[in-house]
């Protein structure tokens, strides 16, 4: 009963084309942002923060960031797994080579650099799609990783090979390294979440996020009505790689510490974020939310359940785990191709006509 319109309504062009213009939705909105910023934080453990928060917050942002180029402006990519690759080792020389700046500013220029690498990989575009361009991008990932193993620069000369996050700190508390709190680093990474995610929400919902949406229904049309394509296609590289980058740079820095980049940002990981936004719905800021949310707190529930305790051996959990995420992106291909997203807002319009069948 609580989910109604009745009384709720608009009297200017702002408040009808807000985000939540229904009031429960932004009351619950601001509870949940609430509870994630003044709560939880109390509540904090390592485990928690290392096994489910700090993966999904991260996660989040590179499903928003791919979802920005295959949901809204429909360029296929298969690199993303070598963008965070970008991210995480600009991030790496940034910290090493100016220890005196914030790892804050060290995070977001790692994101431009990679928004510019990711642009330059987007020329393709400009020419070619579909499945020819999910092949670019695939080389993309191949030899991004190729070239951090390859070129001893980018890791210091050191002998393993490996890169590893110095000790940072954020108002004096630490952030990076072997001594960060939980709540630290949980807070550090929900700034940038909350923050991809009103960027990207307000992106979508404005010019550039029509253009990328006419460039994705049909680009020749698009390209007809004044849509320029080179700038649309760009774009949309460069606001992904962006994100993607961001989250390359937090999951080396905050949440691992230390990297291997053939064995951390392989070709798995461009596959696992793109099952994300297949699962969540393409098309969706809170589709990329919940696809991160399903494939984080999956595995942890089928070992609870299945090693913990109907006592399984861990590679037959492992193994299932597979062949739930495979049948769940092939039935959401099949029956329903917008993911949980579409599946979220059906139910919301059940609850505003409750109990009427229509």
């Amino acid at each position: 009963m609580l989910y109604r319109e009745a009384g709720d309504f608009s009297t200017t062009y702002p408040q009808d084309s807000q985000t939540f213009p229904i009031r429960f939705d932004r009351y619950r909105y601001y509870a949940v942002l609430a509870v994630a910023v003044l709560v939880m934080p109390f509540v904090m453990n390592d485990y928690l923060v290392n096994s489910i928060f700090l993966p999904f917050l991260i996660y989040a942002i590179a499903a928003i960031g791919l979802n920005i180029l295959t949901g809204y402006c429909g360029q296929v990519s298969l690199g993303t797994g070598g963008f965070m690759a970008v991210g995480a080792y600009a991030c790496y020389k940034l910290m090493t080579a100016f220890p005196d700046v914030n790892i804050f500013f060290h995070v977001i220029i790692a994101g431009g650099i990679t928004a510019l690498v990711g642009t330059a990989f987007g020329l393709p575009s400009l020419r070619i799609k579909g499945f020819y361009l999910a092949v670019a991008t695939l080389a993309a990932q191949f030899f991004l990783v190729w070239l951090f193993n390859k070129v001893s620069w980018f890791y210091n000369y050191s002998a393993s090979g490996q890169i590893n996050a110095p000790e940072r700190t954020v108002f004096g508390v630490e952030v990076t390294g072997p001594n960060t709190e939980a709540w630290a680093t949980y807070l550090f990474c929900l700034v940038f979440t909350v923050g991809a995610a009103i960027i990207a929400r307000n992106l979508t919902r404005g010019s550039v996020g029509r253009q990328w949406m006419a460039i994705r229904d049909m680009d020749i049309a698009a390209e007809i009505i004044g849509v320029n394509p080179l700038r649309a296609k760009l774009t949309a590289f460069a606001v992904s790689s962006f994100f993607v980058g961001v989250s390359g740079a937090l999951f080396f820095a905050v949440y691992l510490g230390a990297v291997e980049v053939g064995e951390v940002f392989g070709i798995t990981k461009s596959f696992l974020v793109l099952f994300m936004i297949i699962i969540g719905g393409l098309g969706s800021i809170f589709g990329s939310f919940a696809g991160a949310a399903f494939l984080v707190v999956l595995p942890v529930v089928l070992k609870i359940v299945g090693v913990d305790m109907l006592g399984w051996p861990t590679d037959i959990v492992a193994h299932f785990q597979l062949v739930i995420v495979g049948a769940l992106i092939i039935m959401f291909l099949i029956l329903e191709p917008h993911g949980l997203a579409q599946l979220w807002r059906v139910a919301k319009e059940k609850l505003r006509l409750w109990p009427f069948p229509h």
